[in-house]
């Protein structure tokens, strides 16, 4: 059993944060079925399989648990189709820029006839009002309306761009995961569903809820590298070792500082720590210590000495650290079309209704006939709508 065993959702977004947001439901045992446009075309032919974009599919951890339907939503036929779907699925999802579900024909105030317990969780940049609303953007537009690139890199440099989606994944997606779920909870007691505005830019601000009290109580804005977080003391920085590498070192709490001041053969520093006058000093120190060994000779040396000292990993690092690998961040999934590949891991950890990785992800449109032959359609009627272009 998995928590989300028996919820189904029809998922309408295409990139980041929607994706996303049904990787993680269909992880949990969530029955996802992506709507995609005719422009994703058919599985394409044994003989024509290109073995690069083949295995790109199989590790593409975003797709998988899933099965894809083409559906030309333009067309009113593809337009019943879908309608004949939603009676019998929890939530759907879309990720349009607002007001073209509308046009579709597939918006909430359309769906909401046809399944009163429908969830209808719509991910946009902006949101659904306001007036960026209708602004297209991608994540490092996000993070900007919200406040935080202003607040990465260093003095008197440019804002540094994080290479993570932060607005994409950590913020908008799973955001979303957050929304379905509590609007699945509440229907438990009102029996009824409702609709979802899950806005990037609303969510990156959400996450900044620590740093933004404290602008709100009247305190400065904080600026990029002079923060607490940000590098602004020597005790939570990054440290360049021998062999060019970094370790990250976060000795916040006194108990850690000093610690770290003792490895570092300067107990009088201890009494220092909120001395900022001294700081050029401890950064200086520290500067110069971890010049004289490597990376992942700190790491050894330090890692029980509650210092709070981390390697600053590559992501290929990373998928092969040990830590990660114990904790099945990196797992093994069959694809019936390349084998055995590796996929990310499952970041959640239930001890009785764990996630899963069931499958690879599908091509877009492999279970467009199934979907249709559960619907009622015949093999001949598939082939006609086949044939307008409605499905593919």
């Amino acid at each position: 059993m998995q928590a989300l065993d028996g919820l189904r959702v029809l998922d309408l977004a295409r990139q980041g944060p929607g994706p996303f947001c049904s990787m993680m439901l269909s992880d949990l045992g969530a029955d996802v079925l992506l709507v995609e446009p005719p422009a994703g075309g058919a599985p394409p032919a044994e003989s024509s399989v290109d073995e690069a974009r083949e295995r790109r599919r199989a590790h593409d951890a975003t797709r998988r648990n899933k099965e894809s339907l083409i559906l030309n939503l333009r067309e009113q036929e593809a337009r019943d189709i879908f309608y004949k779907l939603v009676p019998d699925v929890d939530i759907v999802m879309e990720s349009f820029r607002p007001g073209v579900v509308k046009r579709l024909g597939v918006d909430w105030e359309t769906l909401r006839e046809l399944n009163s317990r429908l969830i209808y969780c719509s991910i946009s940049g902006f949101g659904q009002t306001g007036p960026y609303a209708q602004l297209a953007g991608h994540d490092i537009n996000y993070i900007a309306m919200a406040g935080m690139l202003g607040m990465i890199g260093q003095p008197g440099q440019p804002p540094t761009i994080p290479s993570a989606v932060i607005a994409d994944f950590a913020a908008g997606g799973q955001a979303a995961v957050v929304a379905i779920l509590a609007a699945v909870v509440a229907r438990q007691t009102t029996g009824q569903g409702q609709y979802l505005d899950v806005a990037m830019t609303d969510s990156v601000l959400y996450t900044l809820a620590s740093a933004a009290s404290g602008v709100l109580a009247g305190g400065p804005a904080p600026k990029p590298g002079e923060g607490l977080l940000a590098g602004g003391v020597p005790y939570i920085n990054v440290y360049e070792t021998k062999d060019g590498r970094y370790v990250a070192i976060a000795s916040f709490e006194p108990k850690f500082f000093a610690a770290l001041c003792e490895v570092m053969g300067r107990p009088d520093f201890i009494p220092l720590q909120n001395d900022s006058a001294r700081h050029p000093e401890i950064r200086e120190h520290l500067e110069t210590m971890f010049l004289q060994k490597t990376r992942d000779e700190w790491f050894e040396e330090l890692r029980f000495k509650d210092v709070c000292i981390a390697p600053v990993l590559m992501l290929d690092e990373a998928l092969n650290d040990e830590h990660n690998r114990a904790r099945e961040m990196v797992v093994e999934v069959d694809d019936p079309r390349v084998g055995r590949v590796e996929q990310i891991g499952i970041g959640i950890k239930f001890s009785d209704t764990p996630g899963r990785v069931r499958k690879t992800g599908p091509h877009a449109g492999e279970q467009t006939d199934a979907v249709l032959d559960r619907l009622g359609y015949s093999a001949d009627a598939v082939a006609a709508l086949r044939e307008r272009g409605v499905v593919a």
